[in-house]
C-alpha cells in the first residue's frame, strides 16, 4: 500500500494522507460497481486495501444521499479537494498499478466491466 501510496501522492500531486483516502475510496468502489471477482483479486494484491476500504466507508449522512456510480464516486473524491485533473491523474496511475499487479487484461475487464469508468482509462 505504502508503494501505491507514494505513487499517486507524486502523479497527482497530493498528499499522502489523501492519495490512501482516495485510494479506499476507488477500490470501495470498484468493488460496489465492478466485477466482483475481478475486483478482488486486484484487492487481494495490494496489502492493506481492505484496511483503506473500510476507513473510506462512510453511509452516514451526504455520502449516503449521494447513492452510488460514478457520480458519487467524484463527490467523494471532490470532498477530499482533488480536482478534475487530479481525479484523472489518480485513476490513470490506479489503472498503471492494477495492469502491474494483475495483468493488462484483468484490468482491462475491471475497467469495461465498470459503468462510466472507461473515460478515465
Amino acid at each position: 500500500m505504502d508503494e501505491l501510496i507514494g505513487q499517486l501522492a507524486t502523479e497527482a500531486g497530493i498528499d499522502s494522507a489523501v492519495a490512501e483516502k482516495t485510494i479506499g475510496i476507488v477500490l470501495g468502489f470498484l468493488r460496489n460497481e465492478g466485477p466482483a471477482d475481478k475486483v478482488q483479486a486486484l484487492i487481494d494484491q495490494i496489502p492493506g486495501a481492505e484496511a483503506a476500504i473500510a476507513a473510506s466507508n462512510s453511509n452516514t449522512g451526504f455520502s449516503r444521499l449521494m447513492g452510488g456510480g460514478l457520480m458519487a464516486l467524484g463527490t467523494k473524491l471532490m470532498a477530499l479537494g482533488l480536482g478534475m485533473s487530479e481525479i484523472q491523474s489518480v485513476a490513470r496511475e490506479l489503472f498503471r498499478f492494477g495492469r502491474d499487479k494483475i495483468g493488462a487484461d484483468k484490468m482491462g475487464e475491471i475497467i469495461s466491466g465498470t459503468s462510466g469508468l472507461s473515460q478515465f482509462a
